[in-house]
């Protein structure tokens, strides 16, 4: 939420007053003009979010689960990027751990590729 809600929130600030303004003669009430102004303003800035967030779905973040593995809860704690860690630095494996290092981030690249081309046909928005 932190740096995304900066990014919205400048969106918000580029879409037209003549256009809110527009809405409250007509009679719209602050849902509508959510709905029908504020919403189709910033819905390119949402799908770009959405598909670079999709991206970077496969990274859960290394130091929460690590600082929170404990023996008790090894077996159901571990995740990807703490296994790259113990099998290539504790144990190492770099061949092996540089390998899933890299399935990791093919999948999440592969995962980004489908968004953006769903979002391409469905909104006419995509990253490239």
């Amino acid at each position: 939420m932190g740096y995304s809600s900066i990014i919205y929130i400048a969106a918000l600030a580029g879409v037209s007053r003549e256009t809110q303004e527009a809405a409250v003669v007509d009679g719209a009430s602050r849902l509508q003009r959510i709905w029908h102004v504020d919403l189709p303003a910033i819905r390119p800035t949402i799908v770009i979010l959405l598909i670079f967030n999709c991206g970077s779905i496969m990274s859960i973040g290394f130091e929460k689960a690590y600082l929170m593995q404990n023996p008790i809860n090894m077996a159901a704690a571990e995740v990807i990027s703490t296994f790259v860690y113990k099998v290539g630095l504790q144990n190492g494996n770099y061949s092996f751990s540089t390998a899933v290092g890299l399935f990791n981030s093919i999948v999440g690249f592969v995962l980004m590729v489908t968004v953006n081309q769903i979002s391409k046909k469905l909104t006419d928005t995509s990253v490239w």
